[in-house]
């Protein structure tokens, strides 16, 4: 079974769930995003590699509610198996008023489960945006 367009839109929007406070703080929302055995390479250099644990770690996250969004940008999507998608992509996101910007590229493995979409891996790098 091929993987269809509307399939890649269904997956970014479910990427773009996970950066949003209400849903990170929800175990509930949290679980049904990421597949048992999901694996994440943080930006910050952590390895979770317990999917219990990174969701009880996402619900305890305190966030600002003034803080501006994640911008996301440069969304690429390459179909792996019939059942598996790799998605890459930019964020940006204002830090604050004397660090500017943080710039990440980020990579994550959806995969069809069940007949929905999981995710079972992600990796977040930090880079130096070019001027």
């Amino acid at each position: 079974m091929d993987i269809a367009r509307q399939e890649f839109e269904e997956i970014r929007s479910l990427e773009e769930k996970l950066h949003r406070p209400e849903i990170r703080q929800s175990p509930n929302a949290v679980a049904g995003l990421l597949a048992e055995g999901f694996v994440e390479f943080g930006s910050s250099g952590t390895i979770y590699d317990d999917r219990a644990e990174l969701i009880a770690l996402l619900t305890e996250e305190e966030t600002a509610q003034t803080s501006p969004p994640v911008i996301v940008c440069n969304y690429a999507f390459r179909s792996i198996s019939p059942d598996a998608v790799l998605v890459t992509y930019r964020t940006i996101r204002t830090t604050d008023e004397t660090s500017g910007q943080r710039h990440v590229l980020r990579s994550s493995i959806w995969q069809r489960i069940d007949g929905r979409w999981q995710m079972i891996f992600h990796q977040g790098t930090p880079i130096t945006p070019r001027p």
